[in-house]
């Protein structure tokens, strides 16, 4: 049989990016998957009762709706449909909320003596999106050189943590509560280095992309790339659980999209010593506890401003979220846990039976651990809407050893491919390895988690120049 020019493992969107952009250069293609579904962190599935569309992981999709790779596979013309909350995401406080709108000066406008700091902060943030595109989608090898001005305006400001720039920089609970809710995105303890640049960069990306859902779940990316694979001449394999090369058909390259620790029990003796350490010793980051529900109804939010938002931070004010995430960093589960929560039915009717609704929750909690946190979850979310467990049909819990068997790319439920913080955050594993033959494309490798596609797209770039030979 002639060899696969290469072969990915793992159907996670950056493995299937990995896959499209080598088929398009006219290369033959097959990805292997170990479950019996497509999509990783992007599917799709009946979780609690039928009629009801979970997204497994990933839920909300400003990464993917902003990604130059799937821009240019133009995946609207492939089903895929960003659907817009009104709203960003908002922030609970109390019976009010702090809500970021798609619009700085709409952001602005709600944060009363704190409007004319967030303009300082975010209008040269939008006006240099483009230039924070590349710091967010390239590996850290490849900077916007073309714009050094604002690359250095946004760095500075990255650099710092999001708890003391936002103590420093703004007077409202609301301003604060919106760079809290941003950085908590990073798994980190908030009065880490870097922990900004979540911050900064979640506020500007709800500003100028938005954070959309995707109608029908997120499974419609990956059935697109699947599609477009497959119209490329791609192949796929599914229910193959890889455990070491030996599986693997023929091919001159193999990449891998999933975790580092796994590449490294995967690959064994043909990566060199030295190496193999680096991707074990390569930090885990966090995992989650995740809730799916089955609702008779809309959530009772108390605030209004929550029933127009897609995506909810649960935690209260700054000093709240920053205490959860600290408790975390020592191994600890917090007692009131910052909460992500999706409510996609509210914007897309194919998620629920007529007039009932989906809700998608999750909190961090210690990698490994196998606690259930469903009463501290559901405690937050009966602290901003009371009364809402009488809506409450069915719910599912996975705790870090169920996401860990449904994806074994989410070693002790790391949904991210290793921790983002501190030089971790830039400094991953490169997509080449010391193995000619072997590269890297999940998350682990840059520019990081999300669903975007890129780092399958960048490794596919590794690829195709080893495939024509070049050095």
């Amino acid at each position: 049989m002639k060899p696969w020019d290469a072969v990915v493992v793992g159907s996670g969107p950056n493995g299937l990016a990995a896959a499209v952009a080598l088929a398009r250069a006219g290369h033959s293609v097959k990805v292997v998957e170990g479950q019996s579904t497509f999509g990783g962190g992007a599917r799709t599935l009946p979780l609690t009762l039928p009629g009801f569309q979970h997204d497994v992981c990933s839920a909300i999709h400003p990464m993917a709706a902003g990604s130059p790779f799937f821009t240019e596979l133009e995946l609207h013309k492939h089903g895929v449909e960003f659907v817009h909350s009104p709203y960003a995401f908002a922030h609970p406080l109390g019976e009010g909320a702090a809500v970021l709108e798609r619009g700085v000066e709409a952001t602005a406008a709600r944060l009363g003596p704190d409007e004319k700091a967030w303009l300082r902060l975010m209008k040269p943030l939008v006006r240099d999106f483009e230039v924070l595109k590349q710091l967010m989608y390239n590996p850290v090898t490849k900077p916007p050189l073309g714009a050094p001005f604002a690359a250095a305006n946004f760095g500075l400001k990255a650099l710092q943590s999001a708890f003391w720039f936002a103590e420093e920089n703004f007077e409202t609970v609301e301003a604060k509560a919106l760079l809290a809710g941003g950085a908590a995105h990073s798994f980190s303890a908030l009065t880490t280095p870097l922990t900004n640049a979540f911050a900064m960069l979640m506020a500007v990306s709800g500003q100028v992309v938005g954070w959309p859902l995707v109608r029908g779940g997120s499974q419609k990316i990956i059935d697109a790339l699947v599609a477009l694979l497959l119209r490329n001449g791609g192949e796929l394999e599914r229910s193959q659980p890889i455990t070491s090369l030996a599986q693997l058909p023929p091919s001159k390259l193999v990449l891998f999209d999933t975790h580092a620790h796994v590449v490294e029990r995967i690959c064994g003796d043909a990566l060199p010593g030295w190496y193999r350490s680096l991707l074990t010793n390569f930090q885990l980051a966090p995992g989650v506890f995740k809730l799916d529900y089955a609702l008779s109804g809309p959530m009772p939010w108390l605030s209004d401003d929550c029933r127009h938002a897609a995506t909810l931070h649960l935690g209260g004010s700054m000093p709240e979220i920053a205490e959860s995430e600290a408790r975390l960093s020592r191994g600890e589960l917090p007692e009131r846990p910052f909460v992500l929560v999706a409510q996609q039915s509210l914007w897309d009717d194919s998620r629920a039976p007529a007039g009932q609704h989906t809700l998608w929750a999750y909190c961090h909690v210690p990698n490994g651990s196998d606690c259930d946190a469903t009463t501290q979850i559901e405690a937050q979310l009966e602290r901003y809407a009371p009364g809402f467990q009488k809506r409450v049909l069915a719910k599912a819990g996975k705790r870090t050893t169920h996401m860990e068997s449904m994806n074994a790319a989410y070693v002790g439920g790391d949904i991210s491919g290793g921790a983002v913080e501190g030089l971790q955050l830039v400094l991953r594993p490169g997509h080449a390895t010391p193995n000619p033959k072997l590269l890297i494309c999940g998350a682990s490798s840059p520019p990081g988690p999300a669903v975007h596609g890129m780092c399958g797209y960048w490794a596919a770039q590794v690829a195709l120049k080893k495939l024509r030979g070049a050095p």
